[in-house]
């Protein structure tokens, strides 16, 4: 065994489950590990690095940012919050932007901001406030967060639990129109879940949330942590459909993978219920933060990377669906967000997941049947073409 797994087995907490192989190295779509074998990243860290490791653009303003000034509080301005955030600002069409770290803090961030306008605007009764979230949603692991989970471990003696979260079935309006009551200030939902393992909701599904919530005077919160900024084939994924969320959540892809960086998106007559102290975080928004988050947003746009996720999508998932066998399911998604799911009586997740890494493909599975695959944007068609070749011929191995 390598002694860095050993090292790790031994001093990290065991909350997590490492397929074994140690990364020493990444560049664009490819890593490598200690004896110098390389890969194709198909889980961008969770769409964390959909830019691709260490893209140059990026890692030129990170250290041209880290020559001048790394961190100060907001306790000061800077002179490069603002530019990042009026880019976010003007790219995404809303008012105002509030800068956190990971995408959790995010999450937290809009649920607050609901629960303060339904008070302040909507005249909730006081403690009284309930926002409606998915089944199978994952949103972060907070106690607050995980206590509007559906997902048993997420949920196991970690309560009790905040009061005010009511659920309801993923893709189905008519239970989202039930559930709304005059103490209803928000539904929030993933435009595609992923954790849920890639679950695309009916077409329609999301405009009909946003009218049903504009109606009822709801805030429809889109959490984009995974989906945004370019995966699904589009800047964001509502826009498929046309929809603008009161409240958009971003994270992952906006820190350009090398920094945690989200925010939370809205216009004034939302976000101007928090005032001074209301709500903050020691990093969120700081200097290096900032200018990562800006190159990740320029080099969106200048690469295009949201129409090569639609366009490597379309060819990835026409490559999958030529591969025939008895253990896949279904092969789902949008854009550069797939996923294979598995029928558990034929395959292990888990197996999969060990022979495409010993293959050259590192992909993982989520709830035990579905392979992710989510490279970087930036992957071409040639790698693209050789993934799929990869992942064939390990299907293949299972008879």
């Amino acid at each position: 065994m390598s002694s860095a797994i050993e090292l790790e087995q031994k001093f990290c907490a065991h909350n997590y489950n490492p397929l074994p192989v140690v990364l020493v190295k990444g560049e664009g779509a490819r890593v490598w590990d200690e004896a110098g074998r390389e890969y194709i990243d198909m889980m961008s860290a969770y769409s964390a690095v959909s830019h691709g490791h260490l893209h140059p653009k990026i890692v030129k303003a990170l250290e041209t940012q880290l020559s001048r000034l790394a961190m100060v509080s907001r306790s000061y301005y800077t002179d490069v919050l603002g530019d990042f955030l009026s880019y976010a600002c003007q790219l995404f069409s809303y008012d105002r932007a509030l800068p956190m770290n990971t995408g959790a803090e995010g999450v937290e961030t809009a649920l607050k901001i609901a629960r303060k306008w339904g008070y302040q605007v909507k005249k909730v009764p006081q403690n009284k406030a309930e926002i409606i979230a998915c089944t199978n949603n994952f949103h972060g692991r907070t106690i607050a967060i995980v206590g509007m989970s559906t997902e048993e471990q997420y949920r196991a003696d970690f309560g009790p639990f905040p009061a005010g979260f009511n659920i309801v079935p993923y893709g189905d309006l008519a239970a989202l129109e039930k559930a709304i009551t005059p103490n209803t200030v928000a539904f929030i939902v993933e435009p595609i879940q992923g954790e849920a393992g890639i679950i695309v909701p009916p077409a329609g599904y999301l405009k009909a949330c946003a009218e049903l919530c504009q109606r009822h005077n709801v805030l429809f919160i889109a959490d984009e942590i995974q989906t945004g900024l370019g995966r699904t084939g589009k800047r964001l994924a509502c826009d498929h459909e046309g929809v603008r969320p009161d409240l958009v959540i971003l994270g992952k892809a906006l820190g350009g993978g090398v920094l945690p960086v989200s925010m939370v998106l809205a216009d004034d007559r939302v976000m101007s219920v928090l005032k001074p102290g209301d709500h903050g975080s020691t990093f969120g928004g700081y200097a290096l933060a900032a200018a990562v988050g800006l190159a990740a947003l320029k080099v969106m746009e200048e690469e295009k990377l949201a129409e090569r996720a639609t366009q490597l999508g379309a060819r990835l998932m026409a490559g999958l669906k030529t591969i025939q066998h008895a253990g896949i399911r279904d092969i789902r998604g949008r854009g550069l967000m797939v996923g294979i799911e598995l029928d558990p009586k034929l395959l292990s997740g888990r197996e999969v997941a060990e022979k495409l890494m010993q293959a050259g493909i590192l992909s993982k599975e989520t709830h035990h049947i579905v392979i992710r695959l989510a490279p970087p944007l930036v992957i071409d068609e040639a790698l693209i073409d050789k993934a799929i070749e990869k992942i064939r011929a390990v299907f293949a191995e299972f008879v």
